[in-house]
């Protein structure tokens, strides 16, 4: 991913992030290595579920369980940065 398109990105809390989790937004969101993703557009991840995993949260540790690797997020548009 550009790395100018990364430093432009709006930064959210995980407050914020965990409000785009499906339920009761359109906008649902996963952060992973300090980027959050918009998956919304994903089948997969309807009503902000993907198998045991939650969206509106980082999955940086969660990716280990995961059947594919963090190429999968090359998939999905960065929408913003994770900021403690």
């Amino acid at each position: 991913m550009n790395t100018g398109k990364q430093e432009s990105l709006k930064e959210y809390t995980r407050s914020q992030l965990a409000l785009r989790n499906g339920s009761d937004r359109d906008e649902i969101w996963c952060a992973y290595r300090g980027i959050i993703y918009d998956v919304s557009a994903s089948r997969l991840w309807r009503q902000g579920k993907h198998y045991e995993h939650w969206a509106g949260q980082d999955l940086t540790d969660e990716l280990a369980d995961a059947p594919h690797g963090e190429w999968v997020f090359g998939r999905f548009q960065p929408v913003g940065k994770l900021i403690s």
